[in-house]
């Protein structure tokens, strides 16, 4: 989800993510409204905003509701993809009626949203709501109507990542496993794209090549979603694991342990007393300990509530552990009670993108 897009701040507590080409649409905009229309260009932008904010707000009170933890968002132009916290509120959120609930909510806010605006807009103006183009910079009142209307209508198609393609792909899913169903709904989103950008290419209808556009973005990302959950769930710690590492004790002054951070990449710390894993520190809780407080000793300023993993443990529930909303940055792997290697956010996030590649070229050389 980090991949290709920009932080927005927190959103009723869930972390809010750009696709880098949301914003990159308003200098589409500015283009199909002339050279003098920029202002309508700007103004079609923020009208798109607000509908996929109608959206998005109504699917995060639905999740609130029924219970599910969301840890981001990230955000298209035709709508959000969220991402779970945990295990348990993605499974609620594929299965049983919550599926259904949450896949309504967007499109039932955009056509009340649409409603309410085309029944205000039609008392106080004359304005004819069914000329065409419906979605134009020169009928700004109109596109208001219709942007709500057809971003809910657009829902309805079976293309994921739209609402209707999430619920085909969880009824696949039932049948044929998760991995299998999300190739497949990515692929049948794909296809369904590629017609609309051709059939708006035909047509010389520019919101129809944009629709498309964005859900073949939407579908490619849940394509890289899914292999990449395949990856974590058959990759175990001991194929990822940092085994040259320092390690601290807790009697070790706070300037001796400055001195090991300065001669190591390392963030984070084990601290063992023998063989035995006692606590973790973090090289910024060392310094800030040495300039507010003066020398002491590391188990003074050492975090004692810490998870460990096995060496067998899948990737999977390892990033799940660090990424729980626990403040883990560092997660130590154990074997008969001895630490054997570290798993920490900083070498995680570098050797995914290689992981990845590496399961990738292996599925391609079994496919030849």
């Amino acid at each position: 989800m980090r991949g290709w897009s920009i932080p927005f701040g927190r959103w009723m507590g869930v972390e809010v993510r750009l696709h880098i080409f949301f914003p990159l649409l308003v200098l589409v905009l500015f283009a199909m409204s002339g050279p003098q229309g920029w202002p309508r260009g700007l103004a079609l932008f923020i009208l798109l905003a607000a509908a996929v904010a109608v959206r998005e707000t109504a699917r995060l009170l639905v999740a609130a509701a029924l219970g599910l933890r969301l840890r981001a968002i990230l955000l298209l132009p035709i709508g959000g993809l969220f991402a779970y916290a945990n295990p348990e509120s993605q499974e609620k959120a594929n299965h049983g009626t919550g599926q259904f609930i949450l896949a309504l909510a967007g499109p039932l806010a955009n056509w009340c949203a649409g409603l309410t605006a085309a029944a205000a807009i039609l008392g106080v103006s004359s304005i004819q709501l069914f000329s065409l183009p419906l979605i134009d910079p020169k009928s700004l009142l109109r596109s208001l109507v219709w942007m709500q209307l057809l971003l809910g209508l657009l829902h309805l198609l079976p293309a994921y990542p739209l609402d209707c393609g999430r619920l085909v792909r969880n009824a696949f899913a039932r049948k044929h496993g998760v991995a299998p169903a999300g190739r497949a709904a990515a692929g049948i989103g794909q296809a369904l794209a590629l017609i609309a950008m051709l059939g708006g290419m035909l047509l010389h209808d520019s919101w129809l090549v944009l629709a498309g556009f964005f859900v073949m973005i939407g579908a490619q990302i849940e394509d890289q979603g899914v292999f990449f959950q395949s990856v974590v769930d058959t990759v175990c710690m001991r194929e990822v694991m940092l085994t040259d590492f320092a390690t601290l004790s807790p009697s070790d002054t706070l300037a001796d342990a400055l001195y090991r951070c300065v001669h190591t990449l390392q963030e984070d710390f084990p601290v063992v007393r023998g063989p035995q894993l006692v606590g973790i520190v973090s090289r910024q809780r060392i310094v800030d300990a040495l300039r507010n407080d003066g020398n002491g000793y590391v188990q003074s300023v050492m975090s004692r509530t810490f998870q460990v993993a096995r060496p067998e443990d899948t990737l999977g529930a390892t990033i799940r552990r660090l990424t729980a909303g626990h403040g883990l940055a560092l997660i130590p792997i154990t074997e008969s009670g001895r630490v054997v290697g570290i798993v920490s956010v900083q070498n995680l996030m570098s050797s995914m993108a290689l992981l990845s590649e590496q399961r990738r070229i292996e599925r391609q050389e079994q496919g030849n």
